[in-house]
């Protein structure tokens, strides 16, 4: 019988950690974890599945052969990634970077600042973690605006986008990264966001034309909060570090307290599915 190799981390009775490869049948990537996780799939000629703990599933393209098929963990990491984005909105309009640099001076920096009532808000991507967020932006009195690929009820196509951005006051990137949307935002995109507008990318480092990005921030013109980068991780020279409006933290959104649980739940169903012949959920590659 074919074996299931995971990350020991989750701690599921019917998966092993270290496992002859030619024996493994349902494979899960290490969370996060070092390219060499997904090299090991070109080892595995009997493999079927490949379970990833991540939304995103780009990087593991080049890996996975046609004939194995593909999951995503949908649903794993939308509640964090959504209490993020919100996290980095109310920090970039608040200021509290700023109060926290102030702290080690004892510096009182009593100041107006910005807040989230009555922003219009655009939100690209209305997947999971984009009505995630979407869900959880809206006790605070936002006008949201939902943008995906294709216009559905409640969702505008991402050829609104032109007639959108010069009055967004807040842009949130919760997309895929892949042929349609690398490079998404670029200088035409950023150029369309009015002057104090704010850019939040929870999605990927490439969908945003980093170069680009670089030069609408050092203008001033708008600010920025990002999740994610382009490199990832960010070198400690990047100028995107030390510009005034920018705010950036370590690829953190899914990697919480909830994450384990989810993961657990996910894969459990998942592997469950694969046993007794049943279709599998969240399938990106088949």
């Amino acid at each position: 019988m074919l074996t299931v190799l995971g990350p020991s981390d989750l701690q599921l009775g019917d998966l092993v950690v270290d496992a002859d490869f030619a024996s493994v049948g349902f494979y899960v990537p290490t969370y996060m974890g070092p390219r060499s996780s997904l090299e090991h799939i070109s080892q595995m000629p009997n493999l079927e599945v490949v379970q990833l703990l991540t939304v995103g599933f780009d990087s593991a393209l080049e890996y996975v052969p046609n004939h194995v098929t593909l999951c995503n963990a949908v649903g794993v990491h939308d509640a964090s990634t959504a209490e993020l984005a919100v996290a980095l909105v109310l920090a970039s309009l608040r200021g509290i970077d700023d109060f926290a640099r102030a702290m080690p001076e004892g510096n009182w920096l009593h100041e107006r600042r910005e807040s989230l009532v009555d922003r219009n808000v655009v939100i690209i991507g209305a997947g999971g973690v984009g009505q995630a967020i979407a869900q959880r932006l809206l006790p605070f009195e936002v006008n949201i605006t939902l943008v995906a690929r294709s216009q559905r009820f409640g969702v505008l196509s991402i050829s609104e986008l032109p007639r959108l951005l010069p009055s967004a006051d807040i842009v949130i990137l919760a997309v895929p990264l892949d042929k349609h949307t690398s490079h998404l935002v670029d200088d035409a995109f950023l150029s369309q966001m009015h002057d104090g507008a704010l850019l939040v990318n929870v999605a990927r480092g490439g969908v945003v034309n980093t170069a680009a990005l670089v030069r609408h921030a050092q203008q001033g013109r708008i600010r920025v909060a990002l999740d994610v980068t382009d490199p990832e991780p960010l070198p400690p020279e990047h100028p995107l570090w030390r510009i005034p409006g920018v705010l950036i933290s370590p690829h953190v959104g899914g990697n919480t307290s909830a994450f384990l649980p989810r993961a657990k739940r996910l894969v459990e169903n998942q592997i469950s599915r694969w046993r007794n012949g049943e279709p599998l959920a969240h399938v990106v590659q088949k």
